[in-house]
C-alpha cells in the first residue's frame, strides 16, 4: 500500500500543500489502523465474554471510522484546507490514543487487542508528526 499512496500523491498535477514524506505515512497509518480496528472489533464480538468487550468494540468502531475518514481526507489535495486537516488529524490522534489505551487493557488476554493497540499507537504517532509539519 505504501507504494500506491506515494505514487498517487506524486501523480497529482497540483502543487503539494504539505510535505509528502510526512503525508503518505500518515495516510498509510490511518488506513491500516482502520482495518486493524475493524478486525479487532469483529474478533471481540467472537469472544466468549462479549459483554465485557462492549467498550472495546465501540472504541474500535469509532477509531476505525475516524481513521478511514482521515485517510480519505488526507488523500484529497485539491483546494487543501489546512484548518480542516488539522482538526481532523487532531481528532484522529486523540481517538487512536483512546482506542490504544482500551485495547492495551485487554492485550494480555487477546492478541487482537495487542495488535490493535500497536496499530493505534503507530497511527497516533504519524498524526502527531503530520500535525508538527502543519504547524
Amino acid at each position: 500500500m505504501a507504494h500506491d499512496v506515494q505514487t498517487m500523491l506524486k501523480t497529482h498535477p497540483g502543487e503539494p500543500a504539505v510535505d509528502q514524506a510526512k503525508l503518505a505515512p500518515c495516510i498509510e497509518a490511518c488506513l491500516a489502523c482502520a482495518q486493524t480496528c475493524t478486525s479487532c472489533a469483529d474478533a471481540c464480538l467472537a469472544e466468549d465474554m462479549v459483554a465485557e468487550m462492549a467498550k472495546c468494540i465501540r472504541t474500535d468502531q469509532d477509531c476505525a471510522d475516524i481513521c478511514a475518514t482521515t485517510g480519505r481526507i488526507l488523500s484529497r489535495q485539491t483546494a487543501f484546507d489546512a484548518a480542516t486537516v488539522r482538526a481532523v488529524v487532531t481528532a484522529c490522534a486523540a481517538v487512536c490514543g483512546t482506542c490504544a489505551a482500551e485495547c492495551e487493557s485487554h492485550a494480555d488476554m487477546h492478541d487482537h487487542c495487542r495488535l490493535c493497540a500497536e496499530a493505534c499507537r503507530r497511527c497516533e504517532q504519524a498524526c502527531q508528526e503530520l500535525l508538527a509539519e502543519l504547524g
